[in-house]
Protein backbone atom coordinates (compact mmCIF):
# COMPACT_ATOMS: atom_id res chain seq x y z
CA UNK A 1 0.00 0.00 0.00
CA UNK A 2 3.01 2.37 0.80
CA UNK A 3 4.71 1.34 -1.95
CA UNK A 4 2.15 2.16 -3.99
CA UNK A 5 1.20 5.34 -2.99
CA UNK A 6 5.20 6.56 -3.06
CA UNK A 7 5.39 5.61 -6.71
CA UNK A 8 2.23 7.36 -7.16
CA UNK A 9 4.03 10.60 -5.82
CA UNK A 10 6.94 10.05 -7.68
CA UNK A 11 4.87 9.98 -11.08
CA UNK A 12 2.96 13.00 -9.99
CA UNK A 13 6.37 14.60 -9.57
CA UNK A 14 8.17 13.35 -12.52
CA UNK A 15 5.53 14.48 -14.39
CA UNK A 16 5.60 17.86 -13.08
CA UNK A 17 8.77 19.14 -13.21
CA UNK A 18 10.50 18.65 -10.27
CA UNK A 19 13.22 16.22 -11.46
CA UNK A 20 13.81 13.80 -14.31
CA UNK A 21 15.57 10.45 -14.01
CA UNK A 22 16.42 10.13 -17.78
CA UNK A 23 18.82 11.70 -19.64
CA UNK A 24 17.68 14.83 -22.02
CA UNK A 25 18.11 13.61 -25.43
CA UNK A 26 19.73 16.11 -28.02
CA UNK A 27 16.72 17.85 -28.96
CA UNK A 28 15.85 18.79 -25.18
CA UNK A 29 19.34 20.15 -24.71
CA UNK A 30 19.39 22.11 -27.70
CA UNK A 31 15.94 23.56 -26.95
CA UNK A 32 17.31 24.39 -23.24
CA UNK A 33 20.37 25.97 -24.83
CA UNK A 34 18.25 27.86 -27.12
CA UNK A 35 15.83 28.98 -24.07
CA UNK A 36 19.17 29.68 -22.15
CA UNK A 37 20.41 32.18 -24.53
CA UNK A 38 17.30 34.23 -25.00
CA UNK A 39 17.53 34.50 -21.57
CA UNK A 40 21.14 35.50 -21.28
CA UNK A 41 20.60 38.17 -23.96
CA UNK A 42 17.58 39.63 -22.56
CA UNK A 43 19.34 40.02 -19.22
CA UNK A 44 20.19 42.63 -17.04
CA UNK A 45 21.58 40.92 -14.13
CA UNK A 46 21.82 37.04 -13.52
CA UNK A 47 22.90 35.22 -10.16
CA UNK A 48 24.25 32.08 -9.20
CA UNK A 49 22.70 30.24 -6.35
CA UNK A 50 23.26 26.78 -4.49
CA UNK A 51 19.94 25.04 -3.54
CA UNK A 52 21.49 21.65 -2.16
CA UNK A 53 19.09 21.16 0.84
CA UNK A 54 16.45 23.32 0.35
CA UNK A 55 13.10 21.84 0.54
CA UNK A 56 10.72 21.70 -2.29
CA UNK A 57 8.24 23.86 -0.47
CA UNK A 58 10.71 26.82 0.25
CA UNK A 59 12.17 26.45 -3.38
CA UNK A 60 8.54 26.94 -4.55
CA UNK A 61 8.05 29.63 -2.52
CA UNK A 62 11.85 31.54 -3.93
CA UNK A 63 10.48 30.77 -7.46
CA UNK A 64 6.80 32.66 -6.81
CA UNK A 65 8.65 35.64 -5.28
CA UNK A 66 11.01 36.00 -7.75
CA UNK A 67 8.30 35.36 -10.37
CA UNK A 68 6.08 38.10 -8.60
CA UNK A 69 8.77 40.92 -9.61
CA UNK A 70 9.27 40.15 -13.17
CA UNK A 71 12.04 38.13 -13.11
CA UNK A 72 12.91 34.30 -13.59
CA UNK A 73 14.21 30.88 -12.14
CA UNK A 74 16.15 28.55 -14.09
CA UNK A 75 17.99 25.10 -12.86
CA UNK A 76 20.24 23.91 -15.67
CA UNK A 77 22.84 20.95 -15.82
CA UNK A 78 26.50 23.00 -15.59
CA UNK A 79 27.38 21.42 -18.57
CA UNK A 80 24.67 23.47 -20.11
CA UNK A 81 25.13 26.42 -18.69
CA UNK A 82 28.79 26.24 -19.53
CA UNK A 83 28.41 26.09 -23.16
CA UNK A 84 25.38 28.92 -23.32
CA UNK A 85 27.52 31.12 -21.07
CA UNK A 86 30.63 30.82 -23.38
CA UNK A 87 28.18 30.79 -26.68
CA UNK A 88 27.45 34.43 -24.83
CA UNK A 89 30.89 35.31 -23.56
CA UNK A 90 30.18 35.20 -20.10
CA UNK A 91 33.34 34.73 -17.88
CA UNK A 92 31.72 32.23 -15.29
CA UNK A 93 32.75 28.48 -14.91
CA UNK A 94 29.18 26.77 -13.45
CA UNK A 95 31.86 23.80 -13.24
CA UNK A 96 33.96 25.33 -10.05
CA UNK A 97 30.60 26.23 -8.84
CA UNK A 98 29.83 23.74 -5.54
CA UNK A 99 26.37 22.15 -5.09
CA UNK A 100 23.01 22.60 -7.29
CA UNK A 101 23.34 25.65 -9.08
CA UNK A 102 20.29 27.63 -10.08
CA UNK A 103 20.10 30.72 -11.98
CA UNK A 104 18.03 33.75 -11.40
CA UNK A 105 17.54 36.25 -14.38
CA UNK A 106 16.54 40.04 -13.89
CA UNK A 107 15.15 41.39 -17.08
CA UNK A 108 13.78 44.80 -14.74
CA UNK A 109 17.19 45.80 -12.89
CA UNK A 110 20.56 44.21 -11.77
CA UNK A 111 19.49 44.71 -7.72
CA UNK A 112 15.73 43.14 -8.05
CA UNK A 113 17.08 39.75 -8.44
CA UNK A 114 19.83 39.94 -6.06
CA UNK A 115 17.56 41.48 -3.36
CA UNK A 116 14.94 38.67 -3.39
CA UNK A 117 17.71 35.98 -3.25
CA UNK A 118 19.86 37.84 -0.48
CA UNK A 119 16.16 38.43 1.70
CA UNK A 120 15.82 34.41 0.96
CA UNK A 121 19.21 33.28 2.26
CA UNK A 122 18.67 35.21 5.45
CA UNK A 123 15.73 33.15 5.80
CA UNK A 124 16.64 30.15 4.77
CA UNK A 125 20.48 28.88 5.63
CA UNK A 126 21.00 26.27 3.08
CA UNK A 127 20.58 28.53 0.28
CA UNK A 128 23.85 30.02 -0.73
CA UNK A 129 24.70 32.80 -3.05
CA UNK A 130 27.57 31.81 -4.88
CA UNK A 131 28.41 35.22 -7.33
CA UNK A 132 26.36 36.41 -10.55
CA UNK A 133 26.95 38.63 -13.56
CA UNK A 134 26.31 42.08 -13.25
CA UNK A 135 26.83 45.23 -15.61
CA UNK A 136 29.06 42.70 -17.93
CA UNK A 137 31.31 41.78 -15.87
CA UNK A 138 31.27 38.19 -13.13
CA UNK A 139 30.69 39.50 -9.38
CA UNK A 140 31.76 37.41 -6.35
CA UNK A 141 29.33 36.37 -3.95
CA UNK A 142 30.37 39.06 -1.30
CA UNK A 143 29.57 41.50 -4.38
CA UNK A 144 26.49 40.40 -5.18
CA UNK A 145 25.32 40.62 -0.89
CA UNK A 146 26.87 44.01 -0.92
CA UNK A 147 24.83 45.29 -4.38
CA UNK A 148 21.78 43.65 -2.37
CA UNK A 149 21.88 45.50 0.44
CA UNK A 150 21.91 48.69 -1.40
CA UNK A 151 19.01 50.67 -1.30
CA UNK A 152 16.91 51.07 -4.28
CA UNK A 153 17.47 53.77 -6.86
CA UNK A 154 13.88 55.45 -5.92
CA UNK A 155 14.91 55.26 -2.01
CA UNK A 156 18.79 57.25 -3.25
CA UNK A 157 17.03 59.48 -5.00
CA UNK A 158 14.34 60.15 -2.40
CA UNK A 159 17.21 60.79 0.25
CA UNK A 160 19.51 62.97 -2.51
CA UNK A 161 16.13 65.46 -2.60
CA UNK A 162 15.72 65.56 1.56
CA UNK A 163 19.25 66.26 1.29
CA UNK A 164 18.79 68.65 -1.03
CA UNK A 165 15.79 70.51 0.11
CA UNK A 166 16.41 70.55 3.86
CA UNK A 167 18.93 73.45 3.91
CA UNK A 168 16.19 75.18 2.08
CA UNK A 169 13.42 74.17 4.16
CA UNK A 170 15.51 75.21 7.82
CA UNK A 171 16.14 78.60 5.73
CA UNK A 172 12.48 79.53 5.71
CA UNK A 173 11.64 78.07 8.43
CA UNK A 174 14.27 80.62 10.46
CA UNK A 175 13.16 83.18 8.58
CA UNK A 176 9.20 82.20 9.53
CA UNK A 177 10.35 82.46 13.17
CA UNK A 178 12.03 86.00 12.75
CA UNK A 179 9.15 87.03 11.44
CA UNK A 180 6.58 85.67 14.06
CA UNK A 181 8.95 87.15 16.88
CA UNK A 182 8.63 90.38 15.62
CA UNK A 183 4.67 90.40 15.06
CA UNK A 184 4.76 89.53 19.02
CA UNK A 185 7.27 92.15 19.92
CA UNK A 186 5.25 94.77 17.98
CA UNK A 187 1.96 92.93 19.44
CA UNK A 188 3.25 93.78 22.75
CA UNK A 189 4.81 96.89 22.45
CA UNK A 190 0.89 98.15 21.01
CA UNK A 191 -0.60 96.98 23.95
Amino acid sequence: MQRTVLCQMNLCLRQAGFFNFMAATREQKKAILEELDKKIEKHKAIIFFDFTGLKVKDFSNLRKSIKAVGDELKVVKKTLMEIAFKKAKIEADPKKMPGEIALVFGYKDGMGPAKTIYQFSKENENLKILGGFFEDKFRTAEDIIVLAQLPFREELLAKLLGTISAPVSNFVRVLQGNIKGLITVLAKAKT
